[in-house]
């Protein structure tokens, strides 16, 4: 479905968790001009009324809401133009296939999805179907990664050669993905799909290339049951109401923070999910702790790292060519305060936003026989992503022109998938994986 001209496109959510609320405050405030939300659809109620209550708060009036398994039905009810899919990871693929199929167009948030097969599912569905699918890659709407970007397509640093790219989750956000249903593999695909496929994406926009080979290494190392080695597991299962809980920084206290009270504390009586599991806890199955290289379509190679327990947080990446080198250097957070240890990377504590532990960035060029050069960044903030969620919005969701073609297309969240399947798969068989053997794209 596309909406009439001069009208505004009707936007409905399915998956009402933490994430979606970026996108429902972008709809009903920034771009009400251009874009109407009429529904949301979740396997939760509490969730869904949360929601609607916080859309009270905005002024907007509450939208009709169904269970997931009424999903196609909602589609043409409420004559659905354009579905935003924010759910957990494993399902995407079931939205995305049955909004194309009942003709509506698709925002999906990344990973695309969380396996070759699902992914094959989407890529047949948008060539079937005609529609689109639009992958929520914010990091292309970054201002410093734009910039990047832009040096690399003017020859800044001449025929690229190589690329280092190190990521640093610290022990607040990085513990964070092993309290909750990403510390399964089989719902997330695990770090190298749910996390580092932003960063893969990145690294096929910055070359305008594609991954043909992956070799990986990779393992649990200080989370889950195996890290108790290291010292700091208390004796609990889910940090709520567990008086154990009580001084270990790695427990998320749902119950200090109102929001994630109302959409997982308040609602888990309806699906039982546990938004707070102690990190050390049986039944980990994703990695914290791993290296991969990659080969491009250009011949350029790639080494990346993805550390998820580092004591600060940050990446760096520094591209290699035939006339010199760029460099970025993020510093998010410098250490992780102890009052903000519990907390979620960016959330207020007791009304104050934490921002005690500083942060810098910086983008150098530094070319053959000549002093380095400083790279000055309009519009980089250290909130939304580094600027890059609002922007996102405003390309998605307002009309706005896009002439770096930031929105990624399903293929482009399917190569950005494919390294992080490629890697997860010779981390199984410790052999270099090609990419071709685990999907067709064309």
């Amino acid at each position: 479905m596309s909406p009439l001209p001069g009208t505004r496109a009707r936007y409905a959510v399915v998956g009402t968790g933490a994430r979606a609320e970026m996108f429902v405050r972008a709809l009903v405030r920034e771009h009400a001009d251009t874009a109407e939300l009429v529904a949301f659809a979740d396997v939760n109620q509490a969730r869904m009324d949360a929601h609607n209550r916080w859309l009270g708060e905005l002024g907007h009036r509450p939208v009709p809401t169904y269970h997931a398994s009424d999903f196609t039905a909602m589609l043409a009810k409420e004559r659905v133009d354009v579905v935003l899919v924010t759910s957990v990871d494993v399902t995407h693929d079931g939205y995305v296939v049955a909004a194309l199929e009942a003709g509506c167009d698709v925002v999906c948030e990344k990973p695309m999805t969380t396996d070759a097969p699902r992914c094959q599912r989407i890529l047949d569905a948008v060539r079937r179907t005609g529609r689109r699918v639009t992958v929520a890659f914010n990091y292309r709407y970054n201002p410093l990664h734009e910039q990047l970007r832009r040096l690399l397509a003017d020859g800044a640093v001449g025929e690229i050669g190589s690329v280092h790219f190190e990521w640093l989750l610290d022990v607040r956000h990085g513990a964070d993905y092993f309290r909750r249903w990403h510390r399964d593999k089989a719902s997330s695909g695990g770090l190298m799909v749910h996390k580092a496929s932003h960063h893969f994406d990145l690294v096929n926009w910055w070359l305008d290339a594609t991954p043909v080979q992956v070799y990986a290494a990779g393992r649990l190392f200080f989370y889950g049951d195996d890290g108790r080695r290291h010292g700091y597991a208390r004796d609990y299962d889910r940090a709520h109401a567990s008086p154990a809980a009580d001084d270990d920084p790695f427990a998320l206290r749902l119950a200090e923070h109102p929001r994630l009270r109302e959409l997982y504390l308040d609602a888990e009586v309806e699906d039982g999910y546990h938004r707070d599991r102690n990190v050390f806890a049986p039944g980990v199955s994703i990695e914290d702790d791993m290296a991969v290289l990659a080969t491009y379509s250009t011949g350029a190679t790639m080494t990346y790292h993805l550390t998820a327990y580092a004591p600060w947080e940050g990446y760096r990446v520094m591209v290699n060519g035939s006339r010199g080198r760029l460099e970025l250097e993020v510093t998010e957070s410098e250490f992780v305060s102890p009052a903000a240890a519990g907390a979620l990377k960016g959330a207020a504590l007791h009304g104050d936003q934490a921002a005690a532990e500083g942060g810098a960035a910086t983008l150098t060029l530094r070319p053959f026989w000549a002093p380095p050069q400083r790279i000055e960044v309009d519009g980089y903030t250290r909130h939304g992503h580094g600027g890059a969620d609002a922007r996102m919005t405003q390309v998605l969701f307002g009309g706005v022109p896009d002439p770096l073609h930031r929105a990624a297309t399903a293929r482009d969240g399917a190569l950005a998938l494919l390294t992080g399947l490629a890697a997860n798969r010779s981390f199984d068989t410790g052999a270099p994986v090609r990419v071709a053997d685990l999907l067709t794209l064309d």
